[in-house]
């Protein structure tokens, strides 16, 4: 234990020191998924699932909606400050990702995607495959930049971070009896895991070496989920946290395949379920005051357009909440997150 210790101390001084002196840690940062990290793509899509309008975006560095699910920042803009960036990876489809821009990198995620394809067509969302077409573009525009020795340096150095699953089950299995009457959660778990194998085997093709996926959450504690799902209790929806823990055991042994198959990868799956349990379940401990209701109106099922600047009962201080709508995390939430996704990734950035 003091070796570890003494090897985190070492890494952590390290990338004080690289952050310093103005450079970030990695070349690049990418990132995949769904709302949990959607920056703003779906400003620009045909769907219902926004977030481009007040009370989003309220406690943002502009104070103005940006198509981010929060009334602030990220777990992924938190992640972005703590590697040094100086600018967060803007929304490919947005007018920010031009130019020399879009070297550090890019946000490909959509509200409402996940890796299940039809899951983002039932809500007009980006699907990973359309995800991962944009990335191929992308790649594109920085090698005309930089030259393909450059370029290659900076997808091989840049970390590509995958958040998505929530959507699948939340927004789709449980309320399909198309989905839940002919697979059962553990089937549907491998349905979703052949396609992450896919998608890193295809981001690895491309050059990708760098990788972070996040796990579930504790979907059954999401305000949402227990309005759902509770059966009139004001408790996790217990089953559905069951589903996501196997999901999460599934994806670890995946992930580990996917290591042992691919050389040179590295590869390391962020464990957020435990500690936005914690968060849940011991809010006081970290200085919240609610973790059963969200801020935004009512906040036991509000979100996207049902969080709106006439939703009644909206919070005044949002720092109190460890929810923001009903299925997001609020910004002081999100940055607890990312402080643990920080002490999990040291093998992506050492």
């Amino acid at each position: 234990m003091g070796l570890l210790r003494c090897h985190l101390g070492v890494v952590l001084l390290a990338m004080v020191f690289s952050v310093s002196n103005g450079d970030p840690l990695v070349p690049a940062l990418c990132i995949f998924g769904d709302s949990v990290v959607d920056v703003g793509n779906n400003n620009n899509l045909s769907t219902l699932i926004k977030a481009d309008f007040p009370p989003y975006g309220r406690d943002f560095v502009t104070h103005r909606p940006t198509g981010r699910f929060c009334n602030g920042k990220l777990a992924t803009d938190f992640t972005a400050e703590y590697l040094g960036f100086t600018s967060y990876p803007p929304a490919y489809l947005s007018r920010e990702a031009r130019g020399k821009r879009i070297l550090t990198g890019v946000n490909f995620a959509s509200a409402a995607s996940g890796y299940y394809e039809r899951t983002a067509k039932l809500f007009g969302a980006l699907t990973l495959t359309h995800q991962l077409k944009y990335y191929k573009l992308w790649q594109r525009k920085v090698v005309n930049l930089v030259g393909r020795t450059n370029a290659t340096n900076i997808f091989s150095g840049g970390i590509h971070l995958i958040s998505a699953g929530s959507s699948d089950f939340v927004q789709n299995y449980y309320i399909n009896p198309l989905l839940n009457r002919v697979y059962s959660p553990d089937q549907f778990s491998d349905i979703l895991m052949k396609s992450y194998s896919t998608f890193v085997q295809n981001l690895y093709d491309l050059g990708a070496r760098r990788i972070g996926v996040t796990t579930l959450p504790p979907t059954g504690c999401l305000p949402a989920a227990i309005t759902l799902f509770g059966a009139g209790t004001n408790k996790c929806v217990a089953r559905l946290n069951k589903d996501a823990i196997s999901f999460n055991k599934k994806l670890n042994r995946t992930s580990q395949n996917l290591k042992r198959d691919l050389p040179g990868i590295k590869l390391v799956v962020f464990n957020i379920y435990q500690p936005l349990l914690d968060l849940i379940t011991k809010p006081a401990e970290s200085g919240f005051f609610e973790s059963r209701k969200a801020c935004c109106g009512t906040g036991i099922l509000e979100t996207s357009f049902l969080c709106n600047a006439r939703s009644i009962g909206t919070c005044s201080n949002a720092t109190n909440y460890v929810f923001w709508d009903g299925f997001h995390p609020s910004e002081s939430a999100n940055e607890k997150l990312a402080q643990s996704l920080l002490e999990q990734g040291f093998d992506l950035i050492s």
